[in-house]
C-alpha cells in the first residue's frame, strides 16, 4: 500500500527492551535497538527481513535498553546511526567505533528517504532525550505518526508535539518514582 507501518520487534526483558521499526516505500528506520545482534537478526528474519533491509538507526537516548545493541547491528549492517550530540557523548568513544553517526540537535527537523522526522527533547535521566514524529505523504494523504518511550511526565512541549498524529506508540515503563 506505501503506508507507514510501526512494528514493534519485542523484548526479552525489561533490561533489553526498545526496538522498533518502521516502514515507508521499502525503506526501514529502526528506532533504538536494546537487543543483542543475533536477537535482532532473528527477530528481522522473522518477518521476512535481513540486516541488509535496515537503512538507519535512531536512538533516542544511551540507555542500555535503548542501545546496548546499536552499535554492532550498525556495523555488521553497514548503516548510519542518527543520535543528539549528548546521545553520542555518552557513550564511549569505542562504542561508536566504526559507526557512522549522524549527530542530530535535539529539535532537528530533518527528511530521510521518504519520511519527515521531527525530534524532540523529553524529560528523562539521560544526557540528551529525544523522541519522535514521523510524517508520511502530502496534502489529505499526510500520516503523522508518534513514538513517545520512556517519559515519567507530560509537558507543554511534548503534548504540542504530539498534537495531530494519526497514531502515537507509547511505551510507558519509566516512572520518576
Amino acid at each position: 500500500s506505501g503506508g507507514m507501518q510501526l512494528q514493534f520487534l519485542g523484548a526479552t526483558d525489561t533490561v533489553t527492551g526498545s526496538k522498533y521499526l518502521i516502514e515507508h516505500r521499502g525503506r526501514r528506520l529502526l528506532v533504538d535497538c536494546g537487543l543483542p545482534l543475533k536477537e535482532v537478526t532473528q527477530r528481522l528474519q522473522w518477518r521476512g527481513l535481513a540486516l541488509s533491509d535496515l537503512d538507519a538507526i535512531f536512538v533516542t537516548h544511551e540507555h542500555q535498553d535503548h542501545i546496548g545493541g546499536v552499535a554492532r547491528l550498525a556495523r555488521a549492517a553497514n548503516i548510519p546511526v542518527i543520535a543528539s550530540h549528548g546521545t553520542r557523548i555518552a557513550c564511549p568513544e569505542e562504542f561508536w567505533s566504526g559507526v557512522n553517526v549522524i549527530e542530530i540537535d535535539s529539535h532537528a527537523a530533518f527528511d530521510f528517504c521518504d519520511l519527515h522526522l521531527r525530534c524532540f527533547p523529553v524529560p528523562h535521566d539521560a544526557r540528551e532525550p529525544i523522541q519522535l514524529v514521523i510524517e508520511s505523504g502530502a496534502g489529505t494523504s499526510r500520516k503523522k505518526l508518534g513514538v513517545l518511550t520512556d517519559v515519567g511526565r507530560s509537558t507543554p512541549h511534548i503534548e504540542s508535539m504530539l498534537s495531530g498524529v494519526d497514531a502515537l506508540f507509547l511505551e510507558a515503563n519509566h516512572d520518576e518514582q
